[in-house]
This record gives structure tokens, sequence and C-alpha cells, in this order.
């Protein structure tokens, strides 16, 4: 199985937009938007803000196929 290792994550506040790289050995729960300075937290439910607000899961998911990756 490939993983995907970028993932463009976007503001729900100011709908800014740009590819990250995320990490394989850990979670990212907060990400401050560039433009806006909102700090996005993950949503309930959510293991990481890539999970949330990312076109990609972070890595543990993907492997997992499943959500919950650092519960």
């Amino acid at each position: 199985m490939d993983i995907t290792l970028q993932s463009t994550i976007t503001c729900p506040e100011c709908g800014f937009s740009r590819e990250e790289t995320m990490p394989t050995d850990a979670c990212t729960w907060y990400w401050e938007c560039p433009r806006c300075n909102a700090l996005l937290r993950p949503k309930q439910g959510d293991c990481c803000v890539y999970c949330s607000y990312g076109n990609v899961p972070c890595p543990p998911v993907q492997e997992s196929g499943k959500g919950g990756c650092c519960d």
C-alpha cells in the first residue's frame, strides 16, 4: 500500500489552502493559517487537522483504513 505524505489543508475561516507534508510518526493537533492566523484543531472524532481539513487523511489512518490514529 502506498502512503501519501502530501495533503492540501484548507482553512475553513478564510479559504486559504496550502500543500503540507504530513508527519508519519505523530499527529498534528494544531495548524495556524498563514493568511488569517486562525488556529485549527481537529474536529470532534478526528485525530488530527489533516483528517479534518486536508484532502488526504494522515498516514496512520491511510494505513489502517480507519479513523482515530492517535486515540
